[in-house]
């Protein structure tokens, strides 16, 4: 449909103004306007108020893709009687994220397939949905990048870079050992954004065992020591939550 003159000026104000929500809506909104009699107030106050959405919209969307999760998994999909050791008002807790407002730390802890990862993929989307920026990665590949960096004298800034970031889920540790250095690299960043951002942590690991994981039993106790403050300590338990959830769709 070809634009008269005045939507034309309108759609360019619009795009200067960086607009895109009003610019798609205004024609809607005003012939609802005008059927019902609206005053301009209320025209205008509907119209920022579309704007407002689309921009939030927008940006969930964009913290969805920077988040890198390998799968987009929800709380929706989530089979609660297949899921053991953990509560389902906990968990809907946690998806509140007021926990991201006080900069407090998860631990997820378990064995390996009971939905730690699940989980925190849940919680990590329900975070983007709420624009906070998240990143998610796999313990190895951290600390593989924590050791390239330090190599090429880019330490500082892959720090900086996840200090932006204010929930990072840290998935699968104790799956692979670090050597000593790799271990010290990764307690100072996770030292580094303790009381400040949020972290959340899976792994197959009892406490007692991550100093396989960090080859030093000082830095595992100093970090534990972290971890016990401000933290939400969750363990499943249990057969393999997908061998169960694989279960219960069979007919």
């Amino acid at each position: 449909m070809t634009s008269t003159p005045q939507e034309a000026v309108i759609g360019e104000y619009l795009k200067v103004l960086k607009m895109p929500g009003i610019n798609r809506e205004y024609k809607a909104v005003a012939r609802q306007a005008c059927d019902g009699g609206w005053p301009y107030e209320e025209y205008l106050k509907e119209l920022l108020e579309r704007e407002v959405q689309s921009r939030q919209e927008h940006t969930a969307a964009l913290r969805l893709r920077q988040a890198h999760f390998p799968d987009i998994k929800t709380l929706d999909q989530i089979d609660w009687n297949a899921l053991q050791g953990i509560s389902r008002p906990k968990i809907l807790e946690l998806a509140s994220c007021e926990y991201l407002k006080k900069a407090e730390d998860i631990v997820l802890a378990g064995p390996v397939g009971t939905g730690k990862t699940h989980l925190c993929i849940a919680l990590g989307v329900e975070a983007t949905r709420r624009r906070y920026r998240v990143m998610f990665t796999r313990a190895a590949n951290l600390v593989r990048t924590l050791l390239e960096a330090r190599d090429e004298r880019t330490l500082s800034r892959l720090h900086q870079r996840t200090l932006r970031v204010d929930l990072l889920i840290i998935d699968e540790l104790g799956f692979v050992p670090f050597d000593t250095a790799g271990g010290e690299l990764l307690f100072n960043l996770l030292a580094e954004r303790h009381g400040q951002y949020s972290t959340a942590v899976t792994t197959n690991l009892a406490f007692s065992e991550w100093v396989k994981v960090f080859g030093s039993e000082k830095l595992t106790t100093a970090l534990l020591d972290r971890l016990g403050h401000h933290s939400h300590i969750l363990t499943t338990k249990g057969a393999s939550y997908r061998t169960n959830k694989q279960g219960r769709k069979k007919p």
